[in-house]
């Protein structure tokens, strides 16, 4: 009886899980189109959203320190600056580009295009040799480029300029990814745990993103009644609050990630994420009344089934290896939430009196 009962338990912790890793990634989705309809500043919200980040990484951090007992890793400037910093520069250009592109482009535009991220992923995974050429990764490119066109083939709400923006963050964010896992395989930096690579990140993205948001933001944002020309403290604190609420969503999907992958698994997050984007699509063309014609569907179609087999080789391919640095480093106390410890100290101890038991019998 306990082994259906565990078998549940494990089902609808799962399964409450993912709907917390879909709220927080589908509702930033929505939440950013939403502000950018009447707050025309993607680079600074941007920029709000990583002082928030940093801010409740920070806290986080603080928390799990008192928590543990354990000083949490700060690493050097020569460290950070040499090996966090191209890193950070990444990921600073492939969010600010990506909010950027919702002022001109559908929700429905952005979640098709932004899916060929996989392809730039698995290119610069091959130039890094984090990834094994493969002869099954020229179906999954094939594939994937082929939807991507359907996609936006005869699209009647079509943008060429927040087009090539999203398709330019994903190839920014083939490198992004690329260079987050080699930062978080570097044992010795000691930055396995998100939230640790999140706090040392954010600094560095803010600095590289900031003087894009002079350029192009700065004196427009200078002269504008949303901020520094209001007349009246209640519209700051409304855009305050509004911006930092992206924030705190931004910061939560982090988190939300890094809860569904350390209590289930990377597929299950990358499984995850392919029905994400099928309910990012049915949401928008319903709420939004984004418009897609059947070509543009059945390219759609065409994309996932390219990354579903991305997903489907991994994890064949990764049953013939050993246990990823994930899998290793996640066994480790150091790395664990306080939220998840206290079960696995309890396991521990059962598993502790069971051994006891067991030798008593045998003596």
């Amino acid at each position: 009886m306990a082994c259906p009962v565990q078998f549940i338990c494990r089902g609808l912790r799962t399964i409450g899980l993912v709907l917390l890793y879909y709220v927080f990634s589908i509702g930033i989705t929505f939440y950013n189109k939403w502000l950018m309809k009447g707050f025309h500043y993607p680079l600074f919200m941007t920029l709000v959203h990583l002082t928030v980040n940093f801010c409740l990484s920070a806290l986080t951090r603080r928390a799990m320190q008192c928590w543990t007992g354990k000083p949490r890793i700060i690493l050097s400037w020569t460290d950070y600056l040499h090996k966090v910093a191209p890193t950070a520069m990444a990921t600073a250009l492939d969010i600010g580009l990506s909010n950027w592109s919702f002022l001109f482009i559908t929700i429905s535009l952005y979640t098709m295009t932004k899916s060929s991220a996989v392809v730039f992923i698995l290119f610069f995974s091959l130039v890094f040799k984090l990834e094994e050429p493969n002869p099954f990764l020229i179906l999954v490119v094939l594939l994937i480029s082929c939807g991507l066109f359907m996609c936006s083939f005869q699209s009647t709400q079509f943008n060429l300029e927040g087009f090539i923006m999203v398709l330019l963050a994903s190839f920014i964010g083939g490198i992004r990814w690329t260079l987050t896992q080699v930062l978080m395989q570097k044992a010795e930096l000691g930055l396995q745990n998100p939230i640790d690579a999140m706090y040392h990140l954010q600094p560095l993205m803010f600095l590289g993103l900031f003087p894009l948001f002079l350029y192009n933001e700065g004196l427009s944002l200078s002269t504008s009644d949303k901020l520094f020309r209001v007349t009246k403290l209640s519209p700051l604190l409304y855009s305050l609050l509004t911006l930092s609420i992206g924030g705190s969503l931004a910061f939560g999907l982090g988190f939300s990630e890094f809860l569904l992958v350390s209590r289930t698994s990377s597929l299950t997050l990358s499984i995850s994420g392919i029905f994400k984007e099928v309910c990012t699509l049915l949401l928008a063309t319903s709420l939004m009344e984004d418009k897609m014609s059947m070509i543009n569907w059945l390219g759609f179609a065409v994309c996932l089934c390219g990354i579903s087999l991305h997903v489907g080789l991994k994890t064949y391919y990764s049953k013939n290896k050993g246990p990823s640095l994930r899998q290793l480093s996640s066994k480790s106390p150091e790395l664990e939430l306080p939220l998840l410890r206290q079960n696995l100290d309890e396991r521990e101890d059962s598993a502790a009196d069971e051994d006891e038991e067991q030798e008593i019998t045998l003596h």
